[in-house]
C-alpha cells in the first residue's frame, strides 16, 4: 500500500485531500499518478466510476499547471453537467493550500452562455467542460485552447454513447497536436474509443486497467427476482417497504415508464421523483438537489438521465426493466457501493427476460443470486 507522499504528491495537496477525507490512494490513483506526474505522456485508464479517478487525473493536472501564466493549460471533458460541476468542486478543494492560486472554470449547457463567457475573461488555468458547450465557446472565440498541454477525456465511453463523437474529434483537432497529451479514462473500450486512441494518441501510451475482471464494482451484490407484469409494481413496493430507511435509484427504460412509475409510488406515499431526458435543466437540478440532501428517498431514472449521478450512501439500485445495452447495466449498478461501501443491484425480471440475466452474467463476469421479495 503506498501513501500519497510516496506517489510524490506535493505537501499542500496532501494536506487538502486529507481534509476532504482522502487518506489512502485507491488502486487507480496508485497506478496512474506516478506515470502522469513523472512523464509527459498520453495515457489510457480503464476504470469504473467511483474508483477515485478525479484525484487520479486531477492531482497530476494541477501539478503541471504554471500558475504564473495566464493561459488555459488543461482541459477536462466530461459527459454531463453534474460531473463537470463535481470535478470543478474537487479541483477547487484540492488547491486550498496552494501558495499560487490555480483558477478552474466549469462550462456546460443549460446555463446562460454569456455568464460563462464573462467568467472565462478572468485568468483561467483549467477548464472543465461538456463537449457541446465547449465547442460553442470556441466558435464564439471566447475560449482559447491553443496553449492546452493536457486534455483529459473522463468517462469517454459515456461521452460517445451520448452522441459527442463529432464534438470530441473537433476539440482534439483544435488543441495543439505537437504539445498536447491526452489522458483517456473509460469504463469500457468500444470500437469508437479505440478509434480515438488510434487517431489522436501515441500508440505506445501506457495503459492501466483497474480490477479488470470485475467490469462491475466488486462491492455490489447482484440479485434478480422473478415477477409478472401484473405483480411487478407490488413486488417493488414490498421490496422498498422492507428497507424503510434505505435510499436508492430505480431504473426504467423509457421516459414514460419513469414518469408513470414515479406517479404510482407517489400515490402510495413514497418520497420519490422521476429524472428523465425531457426535463428542463432547472427541474433536473431541483430533483437532484432534493435527492442529494435526502429530502427525496428514491430517484426514478432513465439510463441517459442517470449519467454522472454521484450520491453517497445509496444502498440499492433497482432495475424495473433490464437495460437495452449491456454496458448500461455497469453504469446503472455502479451508482451504488461507491467509495468503498457495499450495495445491492436487483432486477425484477419477467419469465421472458431470464435469458438476458444469463447473458449479463457471462458478458460482465458477475454472479446473480435469485431472491424472493
Amino acid at each position: 500500500m503506498s501513501t500519497f507522499s510516496e506517489l510524490k504528491i506535493g505537501k499542500e495537496y496532501i494536506k487538502s485531500i486529507k481534509e476532504i477525507g482522502i487518506k489512502v490512494p485507491t488502486e487507480i490513483q496508485q497506478k496512474a499518478i506516478p506515470i502522469l506526474l513523472k512523464s509527459s505522456t498520453d495515457f489510457i485508464g480503464l476504470a469504473q466510476t467511483g474508483t477515485g479517478k478525479t484525484a487520479a487525473f486531477g492531482l497530476p493536472v494541477l501539478h503541471k499547471i504554471d500558475a504564473k501564466s495566464d493561459y488555459i493549460q488543461a482541459l477536462i471533458l466530461s459527459p454531463t453537467r453534474e460531473l463537470v460541476q463535481q470535478i470543478k468542486k474537487q479541483l477547487f478543494k484540492f488547491t486550498k493550500y496552494n501558495s499560487d492560486r490555480i483558477f478552474v472554470e466549469a462550462v456546460f449547457g443549460g446555463e446562460k452562455i454569456d455568464r460563462q463567457m464573462n467568467n472565462l475573461k478572468r485568468t483561467t488555468h483549467v477548464v472543465v467542460a461538456t463537449p457541446g458547450r465547449l465547442i460553442d465557446l470556441i466558435e464564439r472565440g471566447s475560449v482559447d485552447i491553443s496553449h492546452v498541454k493536457t486534455v483529459v477525456l473522463d468517462e469517454a465511453d459515456e461521452m460517445l454513447s451520448m452522441g459527442f463523437k463529432q464534438d470530441l474529434n473537433r476539440i482534439l483537432k483544435f488543441t495543439n497536436k505537437t504539445d498536447r497529451k491526452t489522458w483517456l479514462f473509460s469504463a469500457t473500450m468500444p470500437d469508437e474509443i479505440k478509434r480515438i486512441v488510434k487517431t489522436y494518441m501515441d500508440s505506445n501510451a501506457p495503459r492501466i486497467e483497474v480490477n479488470k475482471d470485475s467490469l462491475v464494482n466488486a462491492n455490489i451484490r447482484h440479485q434478480f427476482t422473478r415477477t409478472t407484469l401484473k405483480e411487478k409494481t407490488n413486488d417493488i413496493i414490498s421490496f422498498l417497504e422492507k428497507r424503510q430507511n434505505q435510499r436508492g435509484i430505480i431504473f426504467c427504460r423509457t421516459k414514460a415508464g419513469a414518469q408513470n412509475f414515479a406517479k404510482q409510488l407517489i400515490e402510495e406515499g413514497f418520497s420519490t421523483a422521476a429524472l428523465e431526458g425531457d426535463m428542463q435543466q432547472k427541474e433536473r437540478d431541483k430533483v437532484m438537489r432534493a435527492f442529494k440532501n435526502e429530502s427525496l428517498q428514491y430517484l426514478i431514472s432513465t439510463d441517459v438521465s442517470a449519467r454522472g449521478i454521484d450520491v453517497k450512501e445509496l444502498e440499492f439500485v433497482i432495475h424495473h426493466q433490464l437495460p437495452e445495452k449491456l454496458e448500461y447495466y455497469t453504469h446503472r449498478s455502479g451508482r451504488t457501493a461507491r467509495a468503498g461501501n457495499t450495495g445491492t443491484s436487483i432486477a425484477f425480471v419477467l419469465p421472458s427476460e431470464i435469458e438476458k440475466i444469463h447473458q449479463i452474467q457471462k458478458e460482465l463476469n458477475i454472479k446473480f443470486t435469485e431472491v424472493k421479495v
